[in-house]
């Protein structure tokens, strides 16, 4: 018999998560919820608790310590009724390799006692796109193949909740666009409620609610523009003639708070009282020619590195 929920609110809830192996702490005093048909991404690197967290909230793995619950329900006490109502996509691929497109769409269906037929609505664009190739075998398809059938197979039995390990990992560009109109489409159209984690930060503007993890705790959690906004400081993007020799001297200059490589750009901000233009003169002063400084408007990425910053004070 299903348990209630937590007072905790949300499709999606924990309450001070805890886990850890051996002395590593993966998770810690770890606290959310998501709202029913919210596109929500757990935006991190790599050991940042991210998979950890979403075997726990699967119930592929038991908490140390805390509570979560899943559309209503316990994901301890009452993982057999959450495993039916969510779909998982895994961050490797773990269909059957020696199947067919086709095979494993019937097994996955098979497995939850429905068909492919039953609810063909949900994934009729993403299986439209996979239909040329449902004789191939799954480990012979291209990487944004995979991505499309493994998002099938978890679609096949219309879960509540969808949660998706890093889906984008290894994809190339053009089927990460893809893959994400998809999963807004299946907000918009089916109402579903879809869980994403990401070490890809410029994913965040396709979600409506992102939390930035590191060290198994959320350092901020907003609406992607929310996140930005809060961003405190002047911005400024330095380049220079010897872009590699440029690093040596903003991390030496007293002018300088923070500074990172972003492509072709360092991104800084500067100490209280300094301006540009006194970080152009010493810069110059110290050799460094075609010295370019432009302020600019932080990214997420940016935004995860000052909240980084921050924690590490």
């Amino acid at each position: 018999m299903a348990t209630s929920g937590s007072d905790a609110g949300g499709i999606v809830w924990a309450d001070g998560l805890c886990k850890k192996y051996g002395k590593t702490e993966a998770l810690s005093q770890l606290s959310f919820s998501v709202d029913e048909g919210e596109i929500y991404s757990i935006i991190g690197p790599d050991g940042a608790g991210k998979t950890t967290l979403f075997r726990i909230l699967t119930t592929l793995l038991l908490p140390d310590e805390g509570k979560a619950g899943v559309d209503g329900l316990d994901v301890v006490a009452d993982y057999r009724d959450i495993r039916r109502r969510i779909g998982y996509m895994p961050g490797r691929f773990s269909l059957y390799q020696d199947l067919s497109v086709e095979e494993n769409l019937k097994f996955f269906a098979s497995v939850f006692n429905t068909t492919v037929e039953e609810n063909y609505a949900l994934v009729a664009d993403i299986y439209r796109q996979i239909e040329p190739f449902k004789d191939r075998r799954a480990g012979k398809l291209s990487g944004g193949m995979k991505q499309k059938l493994a998002l099938c197979c978890a679609l096949i039995h219309a879960p509540r909740v969808l949660f998706l390990d890093e889906p984008t990992t290894g994809v190339d560009p053009v089927s990460r666009r893809e893959f994400w109109t998809m999963l807004k489409k299946l907000r918009d159209e089916h109402g579903l409620t879809v869980l994403v984690s990401t070490p890809y930060m410029d994913e965040a503007s396709w979600c409506d609610r992102i939390s930035l993890m590191q060290g198994g705790r959320f350092m901020q959690t907003d609406t992607p523009v929310g996140i930005v906004e809060a961003y405190a400081d002047r911005l400024f993007a330095v380049m220079a003639a010897d872009m590699h020799g440029l690093m040596t001297g903003l991390k030496a200059c007293p002018l300088v708070a923070t500074s990172f490589s972003f492509g072709a750009a360092y991104h800084v901000t500067l100490v209280p009282g300094a301006t540009p233009d006194a970080l152009r003169s010493w810069l110059t002063a110290k050799g460094y020619a075609e010295v370019g400084i432009t302020e600019i408007s932080p990214s997420v990425e940016d935004c995860f590195m000052a909240l980084m910053k921050t924690s590490e004070k």
